[in-house]
């Protein structure tokens, strides 16, 4: 559950810290307050929205901060499959932005924002308030019901896409075989060409490093030689260091017996010209070994000429150039046994589409038997939202072929009035009810779903009196088995809440801020009397407000 929102320098919000509750935690203010600006920097912290147009300019930094506990243990084992840690039974998702610059961290560690929306996604829902449109295109009419079903349906689902995936590449590869007899013998006989050419130069794994040092050694030969002989003469025994070593131990050892301290450096010196000794023939032996060889030369030079053009032709390096070779070699093996290799393929793909029909068949039946489940309970639910002679259909239309999602076009069908037909969500639903049935489908998903908290912005757009209670109703029932929190401009709504928040925008110092305070029992009824009255707050109005929160009590204990 989402127990913390911290916002820092986000657009009129200087800081703001709410602490949130179990159950429903209503929101509400005057228009403009600044209640948009809450949804918008949760979104912000979850990576769904960016810094810009949030953030204020005048600060050094802007600060989103989101503290989530988990308690539910099929949560907890999703966050870990992320690699999410859960320390201490919570996860702390904040993002700042300072200098230009954004920190995405997850319990103080930092992270890309993609990993922030997996885990959000893990989190919690978020319904905007322009969200139901979605519910107007197709293609997300199939994804509702596959998350309905996706217990049973994911093991299908990934099938599927495997499968499907195979039977592309596999019509890819017969569509490239067949080519006329001609273009096969010409294809072939280029293929002969490039794979002698690469199996003549005989290649070895790491030939190509070993004839560039030796290269490198040839083409410097002659300035390491000068080098070398000018080292070798000045410690040389004949006049070089050797001698003066040699000379400077005769010295030190008359008079070493004369001093123990002298002795010691007696020792040293003999070790120096030791060391000279041994190295002098090291030097002598690796000069000897110098000699340069024209044919030697030529030899290297000329085979890294022909691995290099090889390098040009068929890759950047030896592995690459034999993986080519067997590659081509493949691919002449099939030109070469045609037929066979034809037939093959023909009986693979065939073997693939049975298989991938026979698939998206069992995925379709799961979804037939999940979708009528599904359509009966959102029946139920839009009943509850005062759709009292609705009728909801989910109707299926095969498609020719399967795709990567199977072989099913789904279509949501309803019918608000007695007599007619139903018809395709698009052509009849209002704003009004579309935001109600997404609410319908919120609260049966939510039935199925781990998800602990859900945030509805401005859901009640588009309703009022009746319908609007009915919609505060369901709202309660939902906040039950989830946190729901929910910002809304309707007194029947907001009277329903565990706990009310109220956002205001004050001037202080001639300073335009937003702030957050959670309201007490008789705060609530003055806020619900605003809602209710405008500008003037009569005593009626109070009255009315303080039945609406009893009735609203009574209501949820039933």
């Amino acid at each position: 559950m989402l127990w913390n929102i911290h916002v820092k320098n986000m657009a009129l919000i200087q800081e703001v810290d709410v602490e949130l509750s179990t159950g429903l935690n209503i929101l509400t203010g005057e228009t403009g307050a600044g209640k948009s600006i809450i949804i918008g920097a949760v979104n912000v912290a979850l990576g769904a929205a960016g810094f810009k147009g949030f953030a204020r300019e005048d600060a050094e930094y802007a600060l989103v901060e989101l503290i989530f506990s988990v308690e539910n243990e099929k949560i907890r084992r999703r966050l870990e499959e992320l690699e999410v840690p859960v320390e201490d039974g919570q996860v702390i998702i904040s993002r700042k932005l300072a200098k230009g610059r954004t920190i995405s961290k997850i319990n103080g560690e930092t992270v890309t924002v993609s990993r922030i929306r997996e885990a959000a996604e893990v989190l919690l829902d978020i319904h905007g308030q322009h969200e139901h449109q979605s519910l107007l295109y197709r293609k997300n009419h199939l994804a509702i019901v596959d998350e309905y079903a996706k217990e049973e349906l994911e093991p299908y689902a990934e099938k599927n896409e495997e499968l499907y995936k195979r039977w592309q590449r596999q019509k890819r590869e017969l569509s490239n075989m067949q080519t006329d007899e001609n273009a096969r013998a010409k294809e072939a006989d280029f293929l002969r060409f490039e794979i002698e050419e690469i199996e003549a130069a005989a290649l070895m794994e790491g030939e190509d490093e070993s004839l560039e040092e030796q290269y490198r050694k040839m083409v410097n030969g002659r300035k390491i030689a000068e080098a070398a002989a000018e080292i070798s003469a000045l410690l040389s025994p004949d006049g070089g260091a050797s001698e003066m070593t040699g000379r400077a131990i005769r010295s030190l050892s008359a008079v070493a017996e004369l001093d123990g301290e002298i002795s010691g450096l007696n020792d040293q010196l003999y070790d120096i010209d030791s060391l000279l000794n041994d190295f002098n023939r090291e030097l002598s032996d690796y000069v000897e070994r110098l000699s340069f060889d024209e044919e030697e030369f030529s030899r290297v030079e000329t085979r890294l000429d022909l691995i290099n053009h090889l390098k040009s032709k068929y890759g950047n390096a030896i592995p690459e150039i034999l993986a080519y070779q067997e590659e081509r070699q493949e691919r002449l093996n099939v030109l070469e046994n045609y037929e066979a290799c034809l037939s093959k393929l023909q009986k693979e793909l065939a073997s693939c589409e049975a298989e991938l029909f026979e698939n998206a068949g069992k995925m379709s039946k799961i979804r037939k038997k999940y979708a009528f489940d599904l359509s009966v309970k959102i029946k139920e639910a839009l009943e509850d939202l005062n759709f009292l002679d609705v009728q909801f259909e989910i109707a299926f239309e095969p498609l020719e072929t399967p795709g990567i999602l199977g072989i099913d076009e789904i279509c949501f069908m309803i019918s608000t009035n007695p007599g007619s037909p139903v018809k395709p969500l698009n052509e009849v639903a209002s704003g009004g009810e579309l935001s109600r049935i997404m609410l319908a489908l919120k609260a049966v998903l939510a039935d199925k779903d781990a998800t602990e908290t859900l945030i509805f912005d401005e859901i009640d757009v588009g309703i009022s009196g009746r319908t609007a209670q009915k919609v505060s109703e369901k709202m309660a029932v939902l906040a039950k088995r989830h946190q729901v929190i929910c910002i809304t401009h309707l007194a029947q709504i907001a009277s329903m809440a565990d706990s009310h928040y109220v956002i205001e925008k004050k001037v202080e110092n001639q300073v335009t801020f937003t702030s957050i305070q959670k309201l007490s029992e008789k705060e609530s009824v003055e806020e619900l009397a605003r809602i209710l009255g405008g500008a003037e707050i009569t005593p009626t109005v109070l009255k009315s407000a303080r039945e609406m929160k009893e009735l609203a009590a009574q209501m949820k204990k039933s």
